[in-house]
């Protein structure tokens, strides 16, 4: 058996691979598949694989992009969710905020530097053309210390998945002021440079068991009701989630990668346009 150590958030789109995982699927091929959840996000994960602490991740495109600009050898396997993320943006329920034109010159709370939380609020900031040398930025590393900081006023808002954050909403620890999607597909699976060079073969076969999988998700009888039991949520808000998300089995197109790339060189956050050929693993 092959060890293979796999990052993600601990959200519903990644069930898929936890289906996969405890049915053997990758065990029949040899493959050891080591899942772990990280729920400060991309930033760590980022991190995670710079220092080759995990072989695959299955992270955010933007925030992916943004650190192989910084010099992190790592490479795109495969488009994972083809369709946008919603963030949505919360405050505290009790908080004085009503509206989103009154978070201009406030504080966001994110997971990390370079994390998607982090990225997003400048994406956001631009579409209501607020003055982006004036954000502010409080590291909080997860959603529970996010909690923390809306309520005890150490931060006015926080980005973050609009289904994950919805059950704080309706409890009424959060009010949500809106949403705001992202202009790309949002996930990819992304590795190592140096993994990718050794386990070519490796890689096929993972890809060919969780595109599979992915594939027939959404057929999966009650699969609705899996998710929301394993995740907490209400029924109607993942059969909304699912309408809205779409599982990829094909490469992440240049013309994505353009684009997010336009978009980080508009927001100051990445230096220089790199070749698409360079972000991706070889085939």
């Amino acid at each position: 058996m092959k060890k293979v150590k796999i990052v993600g958030v601990p959200e519903h789109f990644n069930l898929p691979w936890h289906l996969a995982i405890s049915e053997g699927a990758f065990a029949e091929r040899g493959i050891a598949l080591e899942w772990t959840d990280i729920p400060e996000g991309t930033g760590k994960m980022c991190q995670m694989l710079q220092d080759k602490e995990t072989d695959l991740a299955i992270i955010l495109t933007e925030g992916l992009v943004k650190s192989i600009s910084q010099g992190n050898p790592a490479r795109i396997v495969q488009e994972y969710i083809a369709s946008p993320l919603l963030w949505g943006i919360h405050v505290a329920a009790k908080g004085p905020h009503q509206h989103l034109a009154d978070l201009e010159n406030s504080v966001a709370a994110i997971s990390r530097l370079g994390s998607g939380s982090h990225l997003m609020a400048y994406v956001h900031a631009q579409q209501l053309g607020w003055d982006l040398e004036r954000l502010q930025f409080k590291v909080v590393h997860n959603l529970e210390s996010a909690v923390e900081a809306l309520t005890q006023g150490q931060a006015d808002y926080f980005m973050w998945e609009h289904f994950t954050t919805k059950p704080l909403v309706d409890s009424g620890v959060f009010r949500s002021l809106g949403d705001c999607p992202t202009p790309w597909p949002c996930f990819v699976l992304a590795t190592t440079e140096a993994f990718s060079n050794e386990n070519h073969g490796l890689l096929v076969h993972i890809l060919e068991v969780i595109n599979l999988y992915t594939s027939e998700f959404k057929a999966i009888p009650s699969i609705d009701r899996t998710l929301a039991n394993r995740y907490g949520q209400q029924l109607e808000d993942i059969q909304e989630w699912l309408e809205l998300t779409r599982w990829s089995q094909s490469q992440v197109t240049a013309e994505v990668l353009d684009n997010v790339q336009d978009k980080l060189l508009l927001l100051k956050l990445i230096k220089k346009r790199m070749p698409y050929e360079s972000l991706l693993t070889r085939r």
